[in-house]
């Protein structure tokens, strides 16, 4: 799936949606940042902060994002990164984030679906695995994803396994 053939598929959107560029991690990371501790932090202890801290900003996941193993899309509103998603593994959603400002606008939505779509038809995969975070387990309920097992914590960060046949 091409940059050109997302936006098309997408068109009737305000937004565009496309594989994030090199010069896009940084505003991107800040973007997940700022809403994970707006949103999400609550949920966990301070052990749990540091964790996605490090992890968004970790040098072996940038060289992966580089060198195209660790893929990631972005949503724009024009020129401002309004929504991220990541993946991993072929078929493991690693991150998905949407600015405040757009939240219940379809943007988490369509970025899930369009890497749902890469993940089927690229990466021949049948089965999207996420490990949620408390504050996001209704969103992939409702959007055909059930959960494997209970919540889980490792590191201070609690998530609950889900997956969703394609």
């Amino acid at each position: 799936m091409g940059d050109d053939e997302i936006i098309k598929l997408f068109k009737e959107t305000p937004y565009d949606y496309r594989w994030a560029r090199k010069e896009e991690w940084k505003p991107a990371m800040m973007m997940v940042w700022k809403t994970f501790m707006k949103f999400e932090s609550p949920d966990y202890s301070q052990e749990g902060i540091r964790e996605f801290f490090e992890f968004i900003t970790d040098d072996d996941i940038y060289r992966a994002f580089l060198n195209g193993t660790y893929r990631m899309m972005v949503a724009l509103d024009g020129d401002r990164i309004i929504g991220v998603a990541s993946l991993r593994n072929r078929n493991i959603l690693s991150l998905l984030f949407v600015d405040e400002q757009y939240h219940r606008k379809g943007v988490g939505s369509v970025l899930l679906e369009l890497l749902g779509s890469y993940v089927k038809d690229t990466n021949k995969e049948f089965i999207f695995h996420v490990k949620a975070a408390p504050y996001a387990v209704a969103f992939y309920r409702n959007r055909g994803f059930r959960a494997t097992s209970d919540e889980q914590e490792k590191g201070g960060i609690r998530v609950t396994p889900m997956e969703k046949v394609l």
